[in-house]
């Protein structure tokens, strides 16, 4: 997975590469022309932080890419992998369900997994390390969605800034001039103004992918956590009958 999220940055890096390292800076034009907007003088009026929000824009579709990919139920709980779990747990095969696990790391093999392991300490300790893999499963997973937040909120102060920036640029340049127009200062004001357009256009989105996976990340940790107790539930009769037969038969326990 790590893998697939460094190629995807990877070409998201150079298509962004591309589209800001086009001639924009061989034309200096104004931003609307004939009533159509100038894509390469809109560009260039961003100046520096306008590329750094670019930077920002090409991080979070990467990042959207990924967690399509990643943060699905195919991936987080393979319908393949439940079944052949089930099939091992309800046959009695705990070792070879624990195998399988360690082979196929996924959300729901991680969580089937810590239960197995403390089998031999009775189901109450099963369910408590179930319960704590969920937990910290869910919270990898929250981490991992965190850089859309960040960036959803970075992306307009970064816009702010190169606004207050380019105010006090445009007003710098008519402290010289005695009585200027009001039209002397609207070419520079509003190109002043494109960075907190580039920065409200990232975070908009960026907020609302961090939205969408926050929900479906909750979604998918209370289906996994209910499929793992369904696959362990022989487990937990496995163990109700053995503390029974240790019962009726004492002396074969301490044999």
């Amino acid at each position: 997975m790590a893998k697939r999220f460094r190629f995807l940055m990877t070409t998201c890096m150079m298509l962004g590469f591309i589209l800001v390292s086009r001639p924009v800076l061989a034309a200096e034009g104004a931003i609307f022309e004939n009533g159509q907007v100038n894509p390469q003088a809109l560009l260039q009026a961003g100046g520096a932080i306008g590329y750094v929000i670019i930077a920002l824009s090409v991080a979070m579709v990467a990042l959207v890419m990924e967690h399509l990919l990643s943060i699905r139920k195919g991936s987080l709980m393979p319908r393949g992998l439940a079944e052949q779990l089930h099939q091992m747990i309800s046959a009695g095969q705990f070792q070879q369900a624990d195998q399988l696990c360690r082979q196929r790391p996924t959300f729901l093999s991680y969580v089937v997994m810590s239960g197995l392991q403390e089998a031999n300490f009775g189901y109450n300790a099963v369910e408590k390390s179930m319960e704590d893999a969920c937990v910290e499963q869910a919270a990898r997973l929250s981490r991992k969605i965190e850089y859309l937040s960040v960036i959803g909120s970075l992306a307009p102060m970064l816009g702010l800034m190169g606004t207050v920036w380019g105010m006090i640029q445009a007003f710098a340049e008519f402290t010289e001039k005695a009585n200027p127009m009001p039209a002397d200062f609207a070419p520079a004001i509003s190109e002043a103004l494109v960075t907190t357009l580039f920065g409200l256009c990232v975070a908009v989105p960026a907020l609302a992918a961090y939205a969408w996976f926050r929900n479906r990340i909750d979604e998918y940790v209370a289906e996994t956590t209910l499929m793992a107790e369904h696959l362990v539930s022989p487990l937990r009769r496995s163990l109700i009958e053995k503390r029974k037969a240790t019962k009726t038969n004492p002396g074969s326990a301490r044999s």
